[in-house]
């Protein structure tokens, strides 16, 4: 198995394009610690770490490792991404808290075994897919039914 260092230079190879001191610290930074970021969190990262590297490049680069297959973009917010490692990890989906942001990874082998019949019945080639389930973590909801209390208003009816 190649080294996610090698699997880049193979792709910016592809696309001629260099393997900068600037992407590979991109790389390194990126891979330092295995958790979810934003391209800002990176950029204060790099800087933390004397790394003078411009927000355009970061930018570029994450792009890069994405189409690459070494990042994943992961959550969409209203204004921003995150990115999550992927090389050298299980693939896992992802829950996230429309309140708190908490992210909780998950892995469901009856999910992706339906995933697999889906594309096999509709004669599809899966090259990748995301799943992310938005609602309430616990915390949150627990919290939102402690406030329904408090001011006495009820949870709307749904029927089925």
């Amino acid at each position: 198995m190649l080294s996610k260092e090698d699997l880049f230079k193979e792709y910016l190879d592809s696309k001629k394009l260099k393997f900068t001191a600037e992407r590979q610290a991109i790389l390194d930074r990126v891979f330092a610690n295995y958790k979810h970021f934003e391209a800002d969190e990176l950029l204060v990262d790099l800087r933390q770490n004397k790394l003078k590297i411009s927000k355009a490049t970061i930018y570029r680069t994450l792009s890069l490792l994405v189409k690459c297959g070494l990042l994943r973009e992961v959550i969409f917010g209203e204004r921003h991404t995150h990115y999550e490692p992927v090389y050298g990890h299980e693939h896992h989906d992802h829950m996230v808290c429309n309140d708190c942001g908490m992210i909780i990874e998950f892995v469901e082998n009856r999910i992706e075994r339906l995933q697999d019949e889906v594309c096999k019945k509709n004669n599809f080639e899966p090259e990748s897919h995301r799943l992310q389930i938005q609602g309430l973590c616990a915390v949150c909801r627990k919290k939102d039914i402690g406030a329904l209390q408090i001011t006495g208003k009820k949870f709307p009816s749904v029927e089925v």
